[in-house]
């Protein structure tokens, strides 16, 4: 199995108004195997968004270099096999679910055929058919958070990244939502790299969990999480495994 994203010595400095230079990332190395789930975990403000941002190809990194696919990000043309998932799930509100899910399609210029095709196809995907000409306003927070995935998936990413994606649902609905972006990958052989907060989340979800130590962020460890999926969040493997490592973030 090959390497879906690399990344080699990455360093991130941030001017400020006073003139200096805040240093965000140093040196930062992180490997991501094809079709595997690597979770990304340290203090806030240890440059965890600002590395996602990084490997999405929206901040460039002042020194050091990302690979996607094997191609360096900066000579990588494909684009529309990676896709982001942000914290908010930003969803227009005059857009039904199936518009919202289409817009990713449209901006790509892919014919209106195609574009209904694939949007069916992803909001069935997700458990959603039935909500399609829903409008943002009549869904649960769930329910949001599907089209938010659906319209990350339209596109059939072969990299999916995810900023704390499920943050603000409540603990029944995200667990669902785990389950449910586990199985998708599955069924697309998606590779995932997330970044989150929650200690657990990451030991539920991912095969590999890399820890960042505060400013400049720079890994601290990567922890290698071999127990089967799914894997209950209230389990005592889990909660072991979580107290390692909220241990490790603490040292």
């Amino acid at each position: 199995m090959g390497s879906a994203v690399r990344v080699q010595s990455v360093s991130k400095w941030f001017p400020q108004r006073d003139g200096e230079s805040l240093h965000v990332l140093q040196s930062v190395d992180l490997e991501v195997e094809e079709r595997s789930v690597v979770a990304i975990v340290g203090a806030s403000g240890c440059g965890k968004s600002t590395l996602l941002n990084i490997i999405a190809g929206l901040v460039p990194p002042d020194r050091g270099e990302v690979f996607l696919n094997g191609t360096p990000s900066k000579a990588f043309r494909d684009w529309r096999t990676l896709t982001y998932m942000f914290q908010d799930d930003r969803l227009l509100p005059w857009r039904t679910a199936a518009q919202n899910v289409a817009f990713g399609l449209e901006a790509a210029g892919a014919p209106a055929a195609e574009r209904k095709t694939r949007v069916a196809e992803t909001l069935a995907l997700v458990g959603l058919s039935d909500f399609a000409d829903a409008y943002p306003h009549e869904l649960s927070g769930g329910m949001r958070s599907r089209v938010a995935l659906a319209r990350s998936l339209v596109t059939r990413p072969s990299i999916l990244l995810m900023d704390e994606p499920f943050s603000k649902l409540d603990p029944s609905i995200r667990s669902q939502m785990h389950d449910e972006v586990l199985r998708v990958a599955g069924l697309m052989g998606m590779t995932i790299v997330f970044v989150t907060h929650d200690v657990e989340e990451a030991v539920v979800l991912a095969d590999k969990v890399v820890t960042l130590r505060p400013r400049p962020g720079r890994v601290r460890e990567t922890q290698v999480i071999e127990l089967p999926h799914p894997r209950d969040p209230l389990s005592l493997e889990i909660a072991e495994r979580s107290r390692l490592l909220r241990r490790s973030l603490q040292s």
